[in-house]
């Protein structure tokens, strides 16, 4: 491809490029040596599940990968014991060795449904910054001011407010930009939240006598809200190891002004084709639920093939259009120490919540079927005997059995 098609490429969904003049020249080099340029994204395994908000840089580091370009998908085992302290109002809690570890061979499974895994070097940023002697941590302090640390928006309000900075919140903006130093990379993608961490990147880089990284910024991906970004902790996620069904039924739970910003940010269909369908859809040649089946086809087959995605379409229309059960959905034994227990209880037992708190909640939002019977009495107990078909929310069923 030519420098100006890569561009239109990369550009795509990109909230910024800096500088966009210094990535053309990169990739012009590119071009003329032969030589690809690195580009490197960081994770912090600090959980063990990616949703789609993850995805939008995968996505990016993908299309880098296809236009031949080198793919560094840096797990930060090292900076996830010291825990980004991005947009927190307070200091994370430091995770063991053994629980980064333990993601981050989750994170190694999850990416290769994205990225091409022969094509992609995986590194561990251990590998550099756990050989730094005291001595080395204390010359890559010297390199940056408290002052300037201050100019970054969360340790600026929580110094207004006097609420406290440890001293290790300081060095995580090094440290990553010490992986760049490590690894000399050409571009770092990253969330617009991580651009004060990005751009300490390229000045390490100018310290080390090496080309400044170009920083190119992604949207934080809006959960199924609409308004939040996609956040576990929020509930409006759409988890890239959940169910083929569930992938579906999410996406065709969003807005339809929503959808248009997954298919930018996920999608792999081309900015031309994505234009015509939305001109379709605006002079009613295509109608907008069978553009979110579009789309939930393909973030389905991503994750768990053509087959399942077939399925899952046939199974939401079965549902929703038909309002027929499933015909396949899990089924539990429970047993109880009593003659009858709660709902909410049970909920939890089958797994369809979290908690019994969370299966409250979900009867007195109305959320909740018995047997097809909605049920909005939180202290509702069910005889603990025969069978039971339980529905939470409109995707989410089980069979339980006491016993």
């Amino acid at each position: 491809m030519t420098v100006a098609e890569q561009l239109e490429i990369i550009k795509r969904g990109a909230m910024e490029i800096l500088l966009e003049k210094e990535l053309i020249e990169k990739l012009e080099k590119s071009l003329k040596t032969g030589v690809p340029l690195k580009i490197k994204a960081g994770f912090d395994p600090t959980a063990p599940d990616l949703h789609f908000g993850h995805t939008v840089l995968l996505h990016k580091m993908r299309q880098f990968q296809q236009l031949g370009h080198e793919i560094y998908f840096l797990i930060g085992d090292f900076t996830g014991m010291i825990g980004d302290p991005t947009g927190k109002s307070e200091t994370r809690k430091v995770l063991t060795r053994e629980d980064v570890l333990k993601n981050a061979e989750t994170y190694k499974e999850q990416v290769f449904k994205i990225l091409d895994p022969e094509k992609t070097k995986v590194v561990f940023n251990s590998e550099w910054l756990g050989k730094l002697t005291a001595s080395d941590m204390i010359g890559l302090a010297s390199k940056y001011t408290v002052a300037r640390m201050l100019e970054r928006e969360d340790f600026s309000n929580r110094f207004s407010n006097q609420l406290p900075i440890s001293i290790h919140e300081f060095m995580y903006p090094l440290v990553q930009g010490y992986d760049s130093v490590a690894l000399k990379a050409d571009v770092e993608l990253g969330g617009t939240d991580q651009k004060f961490n990005l751009l300490v990147g390229r000045e390490l880089q100018r310290e080390w006598g090496q080309p400044p990284q170009t920083v190119i910024t992604m949207p934080l991906l809006e959960g199924l809200d609409g308004v939040n970004k996609m956040s576990k902790s929020l509930g409006n996620y759409i988890g890239i190891n959940e169910p083929a069904d569930e992938i579906f039924g999410k996406i065709m739970s969003i807005s339809d002004e929503l959808m248009f910003r997954y298919y930018e940010l996920l999608s792999d269909m081309s900015l031309a084709e994505l234009e015509q369908l939305k001109g379709d859809l605006k002079n009613g040649a295509a109608h907008p639920m069978e553009v979110k089946k579009r789309l939930g086809r393909e973030m389905v087959s991503r994750y768990h093939g053509n087959k399942a995605a077939d399925e899952a379409e046939a199974n939401f229309v079965k549902r929703f259009r038909d309002n027929q059960m499933p015909d396949e959905m899990i089924s539990i034994t429970l047993s109880a120490a009593g003659e009858k227990i709660l709902l909410g209880k049970v909920l939890a037992g089958a797994g369809l919540v979290k908690s019994n708190s969370e299966g409250r909640r979900a009867i007195q939002q109305g959320g909740v079927k018995v047997n097809g019977e909605k049920i909005t009495d939180d202290n509702l107990e069910l005889v603990c005997m025969g069978e039971y078909v339980l529905q939470v929310g409109k995707r989410r069923f089980a069979k339980v059995l006491f016993g």
